[in-house]
């Protein structure tokens, strides 16, 4: 893609690209859509062969299917494969599915390794052969290397392309080679030093490079210090080793600590961003779902987690039932109870969104998990006395009865040390057998707060009155 010419008021040849809200602006889609449907590929090449590849992104999503392809078509050799990175997956396979082989080979080999390998990474193993085989040697191993890391590998993340030197080389002779390869990353922020079987020993940064001597050796100047992630280990923890040591790169090793890659720091924004997104969506109970999704791809994704809670809700009617009695001889229960269910729901909603993350972060830990039970325990019982005076008072005056105040605010106090305690052990004891608690703590906690606010209030209701 050629530099972009944007000013600094975000125009482009006099359009506005982004509005005050940050969206694409209505005027310049419009002007895209035109050229797409008059079939104008000159003019759809001048408007956005100085785009940004994250807003020709956000243009393509925008875009309709059928209006995709044709952009594709349209633009065709001036078509930028990097913009294929910045799509959701599900968007990107179907456009890539889209396009012959041997033009997805044409494109992705003008990539960096690491967008090579987004986009390689969902497709068919058939179709992933046929791309790979029509790539130079060197590229087809190098990406054949990282497609055998697992999925969400550092491995997968990595950039193959690095600058490596000897200990012995001087600086003028590492800045002469710099200038002089051709095949070197188009960024990097640091210079690795490797020993003769391509063992990392250290690093040089950028700034110290050039301002030492031309005769100093690396080795005078090296960062002794080792920040290295394995290439089998897992992308949320690289990058909460980014986080943790304020890193622009780190060096990718294999198992017999070798030089394969390095990462770098927008690619790890990257993973931040997709774990972020798929902890909130999980919670949601939506699993991977993507805003490009087809009405029915969407409702597959959503069936299976409401399927769950037809069951935990129809255990908890099941609650309601055993007090039928009860409630038909005092109708003012049926009015309050789902306002104890509703604030357990919500009380425990706020403990698992903080011990989901905080766990996430792993900044939950045996040293302090038990401070951070007891906290959540607190602040539930306060709570719940709080509410309970409030509600007391409400229902005392809703209803002219102070003795179902005490009852509602007796259950509330009850359903709401409930609901913080499974808030945060429900997520903890999830993770320890294994499973994610952005998934499953949600479902055990509506239940857990539906049966315990039902019960508590409903029980007590009838032991009270003389209803049971």
């Amino acid at each position: 893609m050629q530099e972009n010419h944007l000013d600094y008021s975000g125009t482009l040849k006099g359009v506005e690209v982004r509005d005050e809200r940050g969206m694409i602006s209505q005027e310049l889609f419009k002007l895209i859509d035109d050229a797409i449907e008059q079939r104008d590929s000159d003019h759809l090449i001048s408007l956005t062969q100085d785009l940004h590849e994250a807003d020709l992104g956000d243009i393509i999503e925008a875009l309709s299917p059928r209006d995709r392809i044709d952009f594709l078509e349209l633009l065709a050799d001036d078509f930028d494969f990097t913009v294929l990175t910045e799509l959701d997956d599900s968007l990107r396979l179907k456009i890539v599915e889209a396009l012959p082989n041997k033009r997805v080979a044409e494109g992705i080999s003008e990539l960096d390794s690491d967008d090579a390998i987004v986009i390689l990474a969902d497709m068919e193993e058939e179709d992933q052969e046929e791309i790979l085989a029509a790539l130079p040697a060197l590229d087809r191993i190098q990406l054949k290397r990282s497609l055998d890391y697992p999925e969400d590998s550092a491995g997968r993340l990595m950039q193959t392309e690095f600058i490596a030197v000897a200990p012995f080389w001087s600086v003028g002779q590492t800045i002469d080679y710099m200038r002089e390869t051709q095949d070197l990353p188009d960024e990097f922020n640091q210079i690795f030093v490797i020993d003769p079987g391509h063992r990392l020993l250290g690093s040089v940064s950028l700034d110290t490079l050039l301002r030492s001597r031309r005769p100093t050796k690396i080795s005078e100047i090296q960062h002794e210090e080792r920040l290295f992630v394995e290439a089998g280990q897992d992308q949320e923890y690289v990058s909460r080793l980014f986080e943790r040591y304020d890193l622009l790169s780190a060096a990718v090793l294999d198992e017999g600590e070798r030089l394969v890659g390095v990462i770098t720091i927008d690619d790890i924004v990257d993973v931040i961003h997709e774990e972020a997104d798929e902890d909130i969506k999980r919670l949601g109970g939506v699993g991977d779902e993507e805003i490009t999704d087809t009405v029915l791809e969407t409702m597959r994704s959503r069936f299976i987690w409401l399927s769950v809670n037809l069951v935990t809700a129809i255990l908890a009617s099941s609650v309601i039932g055993l007090f039928d009695t009860t409630i038909q001889q005092m109708v003012a229960l049926a009015v309050l109870m789902p306002i104890v269910a509703s604030m357990g729901g919500n009380a425990a909603t706020q403990t698992m969104t903080v011990a989901v993350r905080a766990l996430a972060m792993q900044d939950l830990d045996s040293f302090n998990v038990l401070r951070v039970v007891s906290r959540e325990v607190y602040v539930a019982v306060l709570n719940g006395f709080a509410f309970a005076i409030i509600l007391g008072v409400v229902a005392w005056l809703w209803f002219s009865n102070y003795e179902l105040g005490i009852v509602i605010g007796a259950a509330l106090i009850v359903n709401l040390f409930f609901a913080g305690l499974a808030g945060i052990l429900f997520p903890i004891g999830l993770q320890k057998v294994g499973i994610d608690p952005a998934i499953a703590s949600s479902v055990f906690i509506t239940t857990v707060t539906d049966v315990v606010g039902f019960f508590a209030f409903l029980g007590l209701a009838g032991w009270w009155f003389g209803l049971l």
